[in-house]
């Protein structure tokens, strides 16, 4: 089977797919490994495809995204890193692969992922929930469970899709919700992709909920997941293989959310450690902390979280200003200066 795996960042998160991409060439030097990137290099930095662990990079810019500077203000940087991943999907569907799987940057391989080449041959959408077991603790149903029911029931730092049948469906169908509704509203109902897939196994035929514990360990399951180190070298999660870790939230964050969890399950911070270390080593001093070339006007000026939500509500103002980030006279910027005046 041909497969296609790619991920989604900017560049200041470069380090975390540089991780990423090693630990998938350690396991899966036969698969082609894409580098999807929303954002432009900072200056002084200058990205040498040929020394990075990936094949190659498409630019969300390539995309063939109709109005795309209009389009792409209407995100921050959670949003359209999200957003990208509905149309590269279907494009990728039509790349000769056989097969497309997605990962987050801030995941890591412990272990192949050939059980999911064999999925992939009876089914043709895989899915890997937040949660396999229910909680029992007050605190975890209201970190785990109630929050799942806000952000959505499966994790979409992970899916993988057959390029044909229902896989293609779904490429298609995800691009185009993608494309116009990848919000990070939670009262509205929308958390950036993956309240959409909440629909998908009832939309779609051949899913496959992955149900095996040791794939997409993060800290949102860790309180029902025992992780354990054999004689051997191997590492288990509730007896089976480890797969792969998501590492959210890496810092203080992620740090509280996993002592909360882990408990004396020590092997969990050994495992973090080691991220750790592999996220610095990777980490390259001509990248700004928190950069996105699309999170400033042109004159450098930030760009307020409210003029992306006006600008995205107002078809008018949309029209009125097909280059957004543009700055001067007559230009949206100032337009808003005026409105706010």
């Amino acid at each position: 089977m041909k497969v296609l795996c790619f991920s989604s960042f900017t560049f200041s998160y470069l380090n975390r797919a540089r991780v990423l991409y090693a630990s998938l060439r350690r396991f899966h030097p036969d698969w082609e490994l894409v580098a999807l990137i929303t954002d432009e290099p900072p200056p002084g930095f200058v990205l040498d495809v040929a020394a990075e662990p990936f094949d190659r990079v498409v630019y969300a810019s390539e995309l063939g995204i109709p109005t795309f500077r209009s389009w792409l203000f209407k995100h921050d940087v959670v949003e359209v890193c999200t957003a990208v991943k509905g149309p590269f999907l279907l494009q990728a569907c039509n790349s000769g692969a056989d097969a497309v799987i997605y990962l987050d940057p801030d995941t890591a391989l412990l272990g192949s992922l050939s059980p999911l080449e064999a999925w992939l041959e009876a089914d043709d959408i895989l899915l890997t929930p937040h949660l396999l077991d229910p909680n029992d603790d007050r605190q975890a149903i209201e970190d785990n469970d109630v929050a799942t029911l806000r952000t959505g029931i499966y994790n979409l730092g992970f899916v993988a899709v057959r390029t044909s049948g229902e896989g293609a469906r779904f490429a298609q169908w995800w691009n185009d919700r993608l494309l116009t509704h990848c919000y990070d509203d939670i009262p509205n109902g929308l958390f950036v992709d993956q309240r959409w897939c909440d629909h998908v196994p009832a939309l779609f035929d051949k899913v496959k909920v992955v149900r095996d514990p040791g794939y997409n360990v993060a800290s949102w399951n860790l309180s029902r997941r025992k992780v354990s180190v054999e004689k051997d070298g191997r590492i288990l999660v509730n007896g089976a293989p480890l797969r792969f870790w998501h590492f959210t939230k890496l810092g203080p964050v992620g740090d509280a959310m996993t002592r909360r969890y882990a408990g004396e399950n020590f092997p969990v911070y050994e495992i973090w450690s080691w991220y750790k270390r592999e996220v610095a080593a990777a980490t390259d001093p001509a990248i700004p902390s928190r950069w996105w070339a699309h999170g400033v006007y042109q004159d450098g000026g930030p760009i307020e979280k409210a003029h992306r939500l006006l600008y995205r509500g107002r078809p008018d103002v949309q029209a009125a200003f097909p280059d957004p980030y543009a700055v001067g006279a007559g230009s949206f910027q100032a337009w808003m200066a005026e409105f706010a005046a």
